[in-house]
């Protein structure tokens, strides 16, 4: 297909594109969210190296294999099933595309794609995206914990393309356990030697 030797599909939705050009959560929490305009976009243009046109960490050098992030909604729910409240807004969580059955934990260093509406976006999964503490602000007390392994995953865009909210397809190298995608996957930190 383009490049990867066997691929694993996917039926897959996207449920939110969240395009937003500033950072909301910074400084202190008590001191509350900063006001930047959030889209939830029907279409969102990702540029190969760069991100999603539009967002906070559009071409910045420092989040060149983080620059898209991507979540899987079965994980807030997870989270709202355990902590026993409401289920979350999706948004709040501030990653940049939000799926329906999409087990993302073993995409970690791993090259993949979003294929929707016949467009196809290669990915290369970087490293876990880690919640925040702001989370326990915004969502509600203890969200940060029960965040922790299943915050979503951080990506570097390798080609150029749409991603479109609805049906989707994910092509993946290695096989996926769908079921698995709201559930926590905590790693131990790596020792260099």
């Amino acid at each position: 297909m383009w490049g990867m030797t066997a691929t694993y599909r996917y039926d897959v939705e996207i449920l939110h594109l969240l395009v937003s050009p500033g950072h909301a959560y910074f400084g202190r929490a008590r001191d509350g969210t900063a006001d930047v305009p959030t889209t939830d976009a029907e279409r969102a243009e990702l540029v190969a190296g760069k991100g999603v046109v539009g967002d906070r960490f559009f071409g910045k050098a420092a989040h060149m294999d983080a620059a898209v992030t991507l979540l899987a909604v079965e994980a807030l729910e997870a989270m709202a099933a355990d902590l026993g409240t409401a289920p979350f807004d999706p948004l709040l969580a501030r990653r940049n595309v939000v799926l329906r059955g999409a087990h993302l934990a073993p995409l970690l260093g791993e090259e993949f794609a979003l294929e929707s509406r016949g467009a196809l976006v290669r990915l290369r999964g970087g490293r876990p995206a880690h919640p925040c503490a702001w989370m326990d602000r915004v969502l509600v007390p203890g969200a940060h914990a029960a965040m922790r392994g299943r915050g979503g995953l951080r990506c570097r865009p390798l080609s150029s393309g749409d991603l479109h909210r609805g049906p989707a397809v994910l092509h993946s190298p290695v096989p996926l356990e769908p079921e698995q995608a709201g559930a926590a996957v905590l790693r131990r930190p790596s020792r260099l030697p």
